[in-house]
């Protein structure tokens, strides 16, 4: 070559020296769904590169020790990554059970509805909707700037629902983008989205991102392509917390009748519908001679406990719930046990689907019905939609409970083998993040 002229050199990564930063979408590890995501995600991404560093965005160090010992703390004040050689001297496992176990049992002891703290963040979001303010930008984790890959895992928090963490994580994915650093999102529910700063931050930023993966057909793929986003670069796979349940399925069918009822600003129930679906839940356990198990899958601000245990009041065989300091397997475990599921909480769903387990899925608005219309597209029969505004709600709910009862074991099969196409999806979906990393970027050198 002559000189002053240049060819394209790729550069690559030692395995030790990849750092994935994870973002997980919620920081306070205190929603099994969520949990049971960033598990497996950081499994894969374990086995594909096992010395590389693994670092998660979370303000619950030592839980997040006791739930993953693969991954490493990303925590304040200034977000960076720390020393992980206390590792070479205190093995994952002790470190486990030292610190971890030690964290989740002082939580389960001490913890309780943390209204002040949903409190602050409903603030933050409002700041973010307010026209008139400058828009918030939460700070930048120093972390990303030593990043291979920023990895923002499932979640349905690109949503007006939660602009917080939307706008956090976008600002996330620029930064990265902004360095040359690969940036990719999977296992996404999106929408609805419809507040116009949030949909021009993420059309401002969603386009440069290398890949994103959805969890649904139903909105996520029409809106991207709104944003600008190029089909060549998204793919639907599915939940990631689907394979994490399938591993868990048990060859015999359950029976039990598993109910969460999740009542939040993001989900209101009126007292009138919280009665008719106690009495009918009820009603139907007893006349199924079912033992009636109630699931909690989040524990922030205990929502789904203050509304599902009430509902529980008089039934003849009451299951006990999981304690606080449960883990998602510990409710992976629980959903084997049933027959059919009621539940207002998507990830339940999920859990009971990818086990061959079918579903009530309960809703009063229009964001669960995006969750669990989009769900029913993945896989199929198995999953019944009820709003919890049918005039006639009583007769819906007994329906829909007595039909999957009677179907439950003709639909355990076809169900699984959604679940399996979807894992085979998910998995294909992250080798592509896997190539970003391993192929390397490629710059301009002088020859």
């Amino acid at each position: 070559m002559g000189i002053g002229s240049s060819v394209p050199e790729r550069i690559t990564l030692a395995e030790r020296d990849i750092r994935v930063l994870v973002e997980n979408g919620e920081y306070w590890l205190r929603n099994r769904g969520d949990i049971a995501m960033m598990v497996t995600t950081v499994e894969r991404l374990r086995a594909r590169w096992p010395q590389a560093r693994i670092g998660v965005l979370t303000h619950q160090p030592a839980v997040l020790r006791a739930l993953l010992p693969g991954a490493e703390p990303i925590t304040g004040p200034d977000w960076s990554w720390g020393s992980w050689r206390w590792s070479g001297r205190v093995s994952r496992t002790a470190a486990t059970t030292l610190i971890g176990t030690a964290a989740l049992r002082w939580r389960a002891a001490t913890d309780g509805p943390k209204d002040r703290i949903r409190a602050l963040r409903a603030e933050a979001a409002t700041a973010v909707a307010e026209p008139e303010s400058a828009e918030p930008r939460a700070a930048i984790p120093a972390a990303v700037r030593e990043a291979s890959l920023v990895l923002a895992i499932g979640g349905g928090y690109m949503t007006d629902v939660d602009k917080y963490q939307a706008h956090r994580t976008l600002g996330l994915l620029q930064a990265a983008r902004a360095r040359g650093i690969p940036a990719a999102l999977v296992g996404q529910g999106l929408g609805p989205l419809r507040d116009e700063r949030l949909l021009d931050r993420a059309a401002e930023v969603l386009p440069g991102v290398d890949f994103v993966a959805l969890r649904e057909r139903r909105r996520g793929p029409e809106l991207l392509a709104r944003l600008g986003v190029a089909p060549e670069q998204t793919m639907v796979t599915g939940d990631d917390a689907v394979e994490f349940a399938y591993r868990l399925r048990d060859a015999r069918i359950g029976t039990d009748l598993g109910l969460c009822l999740r009542v939040a600003e993001y989900a209101p129930v009126g007292a009138a519908a919280r009665e008719t679906l106690g009495r009918v839940v009820r009603d139907r356990a007893a006349a199924l001679d079912a033992g009636l198990m109630p699931l909690i899958i989040s524990e922030y601000a205990s929502e789904d406990r203050r509304s599902t245990l009430p509902l529980l009041t008089g039934a003849a065989k009451r299951r006990p719930p999981v304690g606080r300091g449960g883990t998602p397997r510990d409710v992976a475990r629980q959903v084997a046990r049933c027959r059919v599921l009621v539940t207002s909480a998507y990830h339940l769903a999920v859990f009971a689907l990818s086990q061959g387990i079918p579903a009530v899925g309960i809703t009063a608005s229009e964001y669960y019905d995006d969750k669990f219309h989009g769900l029913a597209g993945m896989f199929g029969a198995g999953l019944r939609v009820v709003h919890l505004d049918d005039p006639d709600l009583d007769a819906a709910l007994r329906q829909a409970i007595d039909e999957l009862w009677e179907a439950a074991p003709e639909l355990r099969d076809p169900l699984q083998q959604k679940a399996v196409e979807q894992i085979e999806a998910s998995r294909a979906g992250l080798e592509r993040v896997f190539r970003l990393v391993e192929n390397g970027p490629v710059a301009r050198v002088d020859g």
